[in-house]
Protein backbone atom coordinates (compact mmCIF):
# COMPACT_ATOMS: atom_id res chain seq x y z
CA UNK A 1 0.00 0.00 0.00
CA UNK A 2 1.33 3.43 -0.98
CA UNK A 3 2.22 5.74 1.88
CA UNK A 4 -0.20 8.59 2.54
CA UNK A 5 2.11 11.61 2.32
CA UNK A 6 -0.57 13.83 3.87
CA UNK A 7 0.16 12.02 7.12
CA UNK A 8 3.80 13.13 6.91
CA UNK A 9 2.79 16.76 6.24
CA UNK A 10 0.74 16.80 9.43
CA UNK A 11 3.98 16.31 11.36
CA UNK A 12 5.32 19.71 10.27
CA UNK A 13 3.53 22.79 11.62
CA UNK A 14 5.88 25.08 9.64
CA UNK A 15 3.84 24.14 6.56
CA UNK A 16 0.71 25.78 7.98
CA UNK A 17 2.14 29.15 6.88
CA UNK A 18 5.27 28.62 4.83
CA UNK A 19 6.02 26.88 1.56
CA UNK A 20 9.18 25.43 3.01
CA UNK A 21 11.72 24.35 0.37
CA UNK A 22 14.92 24.95 2.33
CA UNK A 23 15.87 21.68 4.01
CA UNK A 24 19.46 22.13 2.83
CA UNK A 25 19.74 25.00 5.35
CA UNK A 26 17.61 23.69 8.23
CA UNK A 27 15.17 20.83 8.23
CA UNK A 28 11.94 21.59 10.10
CA UNK A 29 11.58 19.52 13.28
CA UNK A 30 8.47 17.30 13.23
CA UNK A 31 5.95 17.14 16.06
CA UNK A 32 7.04 13.62 17.02
CA UNK A 33 10.60 14.84 17.67
CA UNK A 34 9.45 17.79 19.80
CA UNK A 35 7.21 15.48 21.81
CA UNK A 36 10.01 12.96 22.32
CA UNK A 37 12.42 15.62 23.64
CA UNK A 38 9.73 17.10 25.90
CA UNK A 39 8.80 13.66 27.22
CA UNK A 40 12.41 13.10 28.21
CA UNK A 41 12.59 16.43 30.05
CA UNK A 42 9.34 15.73 31.90
CA UNK A 43 10.63 12.27 32.80
CA UNK A 44 13.70 13.81 34.45
CA UNK A 45 11.45 15.65 36.88
CA UNK A 46 8.98 12.82 37.38
CA UNK A 47 11.66 10.23 38.19
CA UNK A 48 14.30 12.53 39.72
CA UNK A 49 16.82 11.22 37.16
CA UNK A 50 17.01 7.92 39.03
CA UNK A 51 16.64 6.09 35.72
CA UNK A 52 19.61 7.80 34.05
CA UNK A 53 21.23 4.53 32.95
CA UNK A 54 18.02 3.77 31.05
CA UNK A 55 18.68 6.93 28.99
CA UNK A 56 21.77 5.22 27.59
CA UNK A 57 19.71 2.13 26.76
CA UNK A 58 17.31 4.37 24.87
CA UNK A 59 20.26 6.05 23.15
CA UNK A 60 21.30 2.62 21.91
CA UNK A 61 17.88 2.33 20.24
CA UNK A 62 18.63 5.59 18.42
CA UNK A 63 22.06 4.22 17.56
CA UNK A 64 20.45 1.15 16.02
CA UNK A 65 18.10 3.31 13.95
CA UNK A 66 21.04 5.41 12.73
CA UNK A 67 22.91 2.24 11.80
CA UNK A 68 19.90 1.02 9.80
CA UNK A 69 19.95 4.29 7.86
CA UNK A 70 23.53 3.51 6.75
CA UNK A 71 23.20 -0.30 6.40
CA UNK A 72 25.75 -0.56 9.20
CA UNK A 73 25.95 -2.21 12.63
CA UNK A 74 25.08 -0.32 15.84
CA UNK A 75 28.65 -0.88 17.03
CA UNK A 76 29.82 1.28 14.09
CA UNK A 77 27.89 4.37 15.24
CA UNK A 78 28.98 7.17 17.60
CA UNK A 79 26.96 10.27 18.49
CA UNK A 80 28.49 13.66 17.73
CA UNK A 81 27.34 17.25 18.32
CA UNK A 82 28.39 18.16 14.75
CA UNK A 83 30.47 16.87 11.86
CA UNK A 84 33.45 19.09 12.70
CA UNK A 85 33.83 17.05 15.89
CA UNK A 86 33.80 13.76 13.99
CA UNK A 87 36.34 14.97 11.44
CA UNK A 88 38.61 16.29 14.18
CA UNK A 89 38.61 12.81 15.77
CA UNK A 90 39.86 11.34 12.51
CA UNK A 91 42.37 14.08 11.68
CA UNK A 92 43.87 14.07 15.17
CA UNK A 93 44.24 10.31 15.10
CA UNK A 94 46.32 10.13 11.93
CA UNK A 95 50.10 10.02 12.25
CA UNK A 96 50.85 12.84 9.81
CA UNK A 97 54.20 13.22 8.11
CA UNK A 98 55.47 16.24 6.15
CA UNK A 99 54.30 16.09 2.56
CA UNK A 100 51.31 13.85 3.21
CA UNK A 101 48.55 14.79 0.77
CA UNK A 102 44.94 15.71 1.66
CA UNK A 103 42.46 16.03 -1.20
CA UNK A 104 39.07 17.73 -1.36
CA UNK A 105 36.91 18.89 -4.24
CA UNK A 106 36.92 22.51 -5.32
CA UNK A 107 34.04 24.42 -3.70
CA UNK A 108 33.65 21.95 -0.83
CA UNK A 109 31.82 22.87 2.37
CA UNK A 110 34.18 25.00 4.53
CA UNK A 111 34.51 22.30 7.22
CA UNK A 112 36.47 20.15 4.81
CA UNK A 113 38.61 22.88 3.26
CA UNK A 114 39.40 24.53 6.61
CA UNK A 115 40.75 21.23 7.95
CA UNK A 116 42.79 20.88 4.76
CA UNK A 117 44.31 24.34 5.17
CA UNK A 118 45.00 23.70 8.85
CA UNK A 119 46.90 20.53 7.94
CA UNK A 120 48.80 22.44 5.26
CA UNK A 121 50.09 24.76 8.00
CA UNK A 122 51.54 21.65 9.63
CA UNK A 123 53.36 20.57 6.46
CA UNK A 124 50.71 18.61 4.60
CA UNK A 125 50.03 19.04 0.88
CA UNK A 126 46.40 20.17 0.58
CA UNK A 127 44.98 19.87 -2.94
CA UNK A 128 41.54 20.99 -4.10
CA UNK A 129 40.61 18.89 -7.14
CA UNK A 130 39.28 21.24 -9.82
CA UNK A 131 35.76 21.12 -11.25
CA UNK A 132 36.11 23.11 -14.50
CA UNK A 133 32.71 24.50 -15.40
CA UNK A 134 31.29 22.50 -12.49
CA UNK A 135 32.10 19.19 -14.17
CA UNK A 136 33.17 16.24 -12.02
CA UNK A 137 35.35 13.77 -13.92
CA UNK A 138 36.18 10.55 -12.10
CA UNK A 139 39.38 9.98 -14.07
CA UNK A 140 40.59 13.51 -13.37
CA UNK A 141 39.83 13.10 -9.68
CA UNK A 142 41.63 9.75 -9.49
CA UNK A 143 44.68 11.32 -11.13
CA UNK A 144 44.89 13.70 -8.16
CA UNK A 145 45.43 10.75 -5.81
CA UNK A 146 49.19 10.35 -5.45
CA UNK A 147 51.17 7.74 -3.48
CA UNK A 148 51.49 10.25 -0.61
CA UNK A 149 47.72 10.83 -0.33
CA UNK A 150 46.49 9.96 3.16
CA UNK A 151 42.98 11.39 3.28
CA UNK A 152 40.15 12.48 0.97
CA UNK A 153 37.41 14.79 2.31
CA UNK A 154 34.11 14.92 0.44
CA UNK A 155 30.43 15.80 0.91
CA UNK A 156 27.67 13.46 -0.19
CA UNK A 157 26.12 16.50 -1.93
CA UNK A 158 27.71 19.88 -2.56
CA UNK A 159 25.97 22.48 -0.42
CA UNK A 160 25.78 25.20 -3.08
CA UNK A 161 25.53 23.38 -6.43
CA UNK A 162 23.92 20.01 -5.65
CA UNK A 163 26.82 18.04 -7.14
CA UNK A 164 26.45 14.43 -6.02
CA UNK A 165 29.79 12.66 -6.56
CA UNK A 166 29.79 8.90 -7.30
CA UNK A 167 30.79 7.95 -3.76
CA UNK A 168 30.76 4.19 -4.29
CA UNK A 169 33.16 4.35 -7.26
CA UNK A 170 35.38 6.85 -5.46
CA UNK A 171 35.38 4.75 -2.32
CA UNK A 172 36.37 1.58 -4.16
CA UNK A 173 39.26 3.37 -5.87
CA UNK A 174 40.52 4.91 -2.62
CA UNK A 175 40.24 1.60 -0.78
CA UNK A 176 42.43 -0.05 -3.44
CA UNK A 177 44.99 2.74 -2.97
CA UNK A 178 44.89 2.53 0.83
CA UNK A 179 43.61 6.12 1.17
CA UNK A 180 41.28 7.09 4.00
CA UNK A 181 37.90 8.39 2.82
CA UNK A 182 35.83 10.80 4.91
CA UNK A 183 32.26 11.57 3.79
CA UNK A 184 30.19 14.40 5.24
CA UNK A 185 26.61 13.22 4.70
CA UNK A 186 24.92 16.17 6.40
CA UNK A 187 23.70 17.29 2.99
CA UNK A 188 21.53 14.44 1.83
CA UNK A 189 21.31 11.66 4.39
CA UNK A 190 17.63 11.29 5.14
CA UNK A 191 16.67 11.99 1.52
CA UNK A 192 19.21 9.77 -0.25
CA UNK A 193 20.34 6.33 0.77
CA UNK A 194 23.94 5.51 1.63
CA UNK A 195 25.40 2.05 2.21
CA UNK A 196 28.36 2.65 4.51
CA UNK A 197 30.13 -0.73 4.12
CA UNK A 198 29.97 -0.55 0.30
CA UNK A 199 31.49 2.95 0.24
CA UNK A 200 34.68 1.77 1.89
CA UNK A 201 34.73 4.98 3.92
CA UNK A 202 36.81 5.36 7.06
CA UNK A 203 34.16 7.68 8.48
CA UNK A 204 30.74 8.99 7.42
CA UNK A 205 29.40 11.82 9.55
CA UNK A 206 26.04 13.59 9.51
CA UNK A 207 24.75 16.47 11.60
CA UNK A 208 21.02 15.92 12.04
CA UNK A 209 19.75 19.47 11.61
CA UNK A 210 19.23 19.35 7.83
CA UNK A 211 17.77 16.36 5.99
CA UNK A 212 17.49 14.29 9.18
CA UNK A 213 15.04 16.89 10.56
CA UNK A 214 16.52 17.05 14.05
CA UNK A 215 17.36 19.96 16.36
CA UNK A 216 20.94 21.30 16.05
CA UNK A 217 23.61 19.74 18.20
CA UNK A 218 22.89 16.06 17.52
CA UNK A 219 24.38 13.91 14.82
CA UNK A 220 26.16 10.62 14.38
CA UNK A 221 29.08 9.14 12.54
CA UNK A 222 29.94 5.74 11.15
CA UNK A 223 33.49 4.64 11.95
CA UNK A 224 34.62 1.51 10.13
CA UNK A 225 35.76 -1.47 12.20
CA UNK A 226 39.22 -1.30 10.57
CA UNK A 227 39.69 2.33 11.56
CA UNK A 228 38.54 1.65 15.13
CA UNK A 229 41.44 -0.76 15.50
CA UNK A 230 43.98 2.09 15.35
CA UNK A 231 42.07 5.35 15.93
CA UNK A 232 42.56 6.44 19.54
CA UNK A 233 39.83 8.50 21.22
CA UNK A 234 40.48 12.23 21.26
CA UNK A 235 38.31 12.59 24.38
CA UNK A 236 38.36 10.50 27.55
CA UNK A 237 35.58 10.43 30.11
CA UNK A 238 33.96 8.28 32.75
CA UNK A 239 32.46 6.26 29.89
CA UNK A 240 35.84 5.40 28.37
CA UNK A 241 36.23 2.21 30.40
CA UNK A 242 34.30 -0.70 28.90
CA UNK A 243 32.49 -1.35 32.22
CA UNK A 244 31.30 2.27 32.66
CA UNK A 245 27.77 1.22 33.56
CA UNK A 246 29.02 0.06 36.96
CA UNK A 247 28.43 3.56 38.32
CA UNK A 248 28.40 2.54 41.98
CA UNK A 249 32.11 1.72 41.72
CA UNK A 250 33.64 3.41 38.70
CA UNK A 251 36.97 1.95 37.62
CA UNK A 252 40.00 4.11 38.54
CA UNK A 253 42.79 2.38 36.62
CA UNK A 254 43.86 2.72 32.97
CA UNK A 255 40.62 2.38 30.97
CA UNK A 256 40.06 -0.73 28.91
CA UNK A 257 38.49 0.64 25.74
CA UNK A 258 35.53 -0.94 24.04
CA UNK A 259 35.86 -2.00 20.42
CA UNK A 260 32.62 -0.13 19.63
CA UNK A 261 32.42 3.37 18.17
CA UNK A 262 30.80 4.65 21.37
CA UNK A 263 34.29 4.80 22.90
CA UNK A 264 34.83 8.08 21.01
CA UNK A 265 31.75 9.86 22.37
CA UNK A 266 32.96 11.15 25.70
CA UNK A 267 30.66 11.46 28.70
CA UNK A 268 27.00 12.36 29.15
CA UNK A 269 25.25 12.97 25.87
CA UNK A 270 22.68 15.37 24.38
CA UNK A 271 19.71 13.29 25.44
CA UNK A 272 16.95 15.68 24.29
CA UNK A 273 18.55 15.58 20.85
CA UNK A 274 18.99 11.81 20.94
CA UNK A 275 15.34 11.24 21.84
CA UNK A 276 14.24 13.67 19.12
CA UNK A 277 16.48 11.90 16.61
CA UNK A 278 15.08 8.51 17.54
CA UNK A 279 11.55 9.73 16.82
CA UNK A 280 12.56 11.10 13.41
CA UNK A 281 14.58 8.05 12.36
CA UNK A 282 11.84 5.67 13.40
CA UNK A 283 9.36 7.71 11.36
CA UNK A 284 11.66 7.55 8.34
CA UNK A 285 12.25 3.82 8.71
CA UNK A 286 8.52 3.23 9.06
CA UNK A 287 7.81 5.17 5.85
CA UNK A 288 10.67 3.36 4.10
CA UNK A 289 14.02 4.75 2.98
CA UNK A 290 13.44 3.74 -0.63
CA UNK A 291 10.01 5.38 -0.63
CA UNK A 292 11.46 8.61 0.78
CA UNK A 293 14.26 8.67 -1.78
CA UNK A 294 11.80 8.14 -4.64
CA UNK A 295 9.44 10.80 -3.29
CA UNK A 296 12.19 13.38 -2.96
CA UNK A 297 13.56 12.57 -6.42
CA UNK A 298 10.06 13.03 -7.88
CA UNK A 299 9.64 16.43 -6.22
CA UNK A 300 13.14 17.49 -7.24
CA UNK A 301 12.25 16.69 -10.83
CA UNK A 302 9.14 18.87 -10.58
CA UNK A 303 11.24 21.72 -9.16
CA UNK A 304 13.66 21.45 -12.08
CA UNK A 305 10.75 21.74 -14.52
CA UNK A 306 9.60 24.94 -12.79
CA UNK A 307 13.07 26.48 -12.79
CA UNK A 308 13.52 25.75 -16.50
CA UNK A 309 10.19 27.37 -17.32
CA UNK A 310 11.18 30.47 -15.36
CA UNK A 311 14.49 30.79 -17.19
CA UNK A 312 16.80 29.07 -14.73
CA UNK A 313 20.05 27.48 -15.90
CA UNK A 314 20.63 24.06 -14.31
CA UNK A 315 23.91 22.19 -14.15
CA UNK A 316 21.90 18.94 -14.29
CA UNK A 317 20.85 19.80 -17.86
CA UNK A 318 24.44 19.67 -19.13
CA UNK A 319 26.49 17.67 -16.65
CA UNK A 320 26.33 14.28 -14.90
CA UNK A 321 26.23 13.85 -11.10
CA UNK A 322 23.75 16.63 -10.40
CA UNK A 323 20.77 14.30 -9.79
CA UNK A 324 20.32 15.38 -6.19
CA UNK A 325 17.43 16.79 -4.12
CA UNK A 326 19.43 20.00 -3.75
CA UNK A 327 18.60 21.95 -6.91
CA UNK A 328 20.65 25.03 -7.78
CA UNK A 329 19.75 27.40 -10.62
CA UNK A 330 21.37 30.49 -12.08
CA UNK A 331 19.24 33.31 -13.46
CA UNK A 332 21.10 35.64 -15.80
CA UNK A 333 21.00 39.22 -14.62
CA UNK A 334 19.28 38.33 -11.35
CA UNK A 335 20.60 38.95 -7.84
CA UNK A 336 19.64 35.60 -6.32
CA UNK A 337 20.16 36.81 -2.75
CA UNK A 338 17.56 39.53 -3.29
CA UNK A 339 15.37 37.04 -5.13
CA UNK A 340 15.41 34.67 -2.14
CA UNK A 341 14.40 37.59 0.12
CA UNK A 342 11.52 38.52 -2.21
CA UNK A 343 10.31 34.92 -2.22
CA UNK A 344 10.44 34.92 1.59
CA UNK A 345 8.06 37.90 1.52
CA UNK A 346 5.66 35.65 -0.40
CA UNK A 347 6.01 32.94 2.28
CA UNK A 348 8.21 30.74 0.08
CA UNK A 349 11.44 29.73 1.81
CA UNK A 350 14.49 28.95 -0.35
CA UNK A 351 18.16 30.00 -0.17
CA UNK A 352 20.89 31.66 -2.20
CA UNK A 353 24.41 30.25 -2.34
CA UNK A 354 27.26 31.44 -4.56
CA UNK A 355 25.06 32.97 -7.31
CA UNK A 356 22.66 30.02 -7.26
CA UNK A 357 19.05 30.04 -6.15
CA UNK A 358 18.90 26.86 -4.09
CA UNK A 359 15.70 24.84 -3.61
CA UNK A 360 15.71 21.71 -1.46
CA UNK A 361 12.42 19.80 -1.11
CA UNK A 362 11.95 16.87 1.25
CA UNK A 363 9.37 14.12 1.59
CA UNK A 364 6.94 16.37 3.52
CA UNK A 365 6.58 18.64 0.48
CA UNK A 366 4.07 18.06 -2.29
CA UNK A 367 3.19 19.17 -5.81
CA UNK A 368 1.18 22.11 -4.46
CA UNK A 369 4.33 23.46 -2.79
CA UNK A 370 6.11 23.30 -6.14
CA UNK A 371 3.21 25.10 -7.83
CA UNK A 372 3.36 27.85 -5.17
CA UNK A 373 7.08 28.21 -5.87
CA UNK A 374 6.35 28.77 -9.55
CA UNK A 375 3.61 31.30 -8.82
CA UNK A 376 5.92 33.19 -6.45
CA UNK A 377 8.69 33.25 -9.06
CA UNK A 378 6.21 34.71 -11.53
CA UNK A 379 5.35 37.46 -9.05
CA UNK A 380 9.01 38.40 -8.79
CA UNK A 381 9.09 38.95 -12.55
CA UNK A 382 10.81 35.74 -13.63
Amino acid sequence: MAYDWRQARNQFPVLERWTYLNTATFGPVPRCAVEAANDYLRRRNDLACLDFLDWFDDADQTRAAAAALLQAAPADIAFVPNTATALSWLVQGIDWKPGDRVVALEGEFPNNTYFGYALAQRGADFFEAPLPGGEFCLDRFCAAIRPNTRLVLMSAMNYSTGLRPPLAEIGRFLQEKGVLFYVDATQGLGAIRLDAPSLGAAMIAAHGYKWLLCPPGIGFCYISPEVREWLRPAVFSWRSHEDWRCVDALYHGPPRLSSKAEKYEGGTQNFPGIYAMRAVLEMMLQIGLSEIEQRVAHLAGKVREVLRRRGGELASDRLPYYDSPLIAARFRGADVSRLAIRLRGLDVVVAARHDHLRISPHFFNNEQDVARLEEALRKTGL
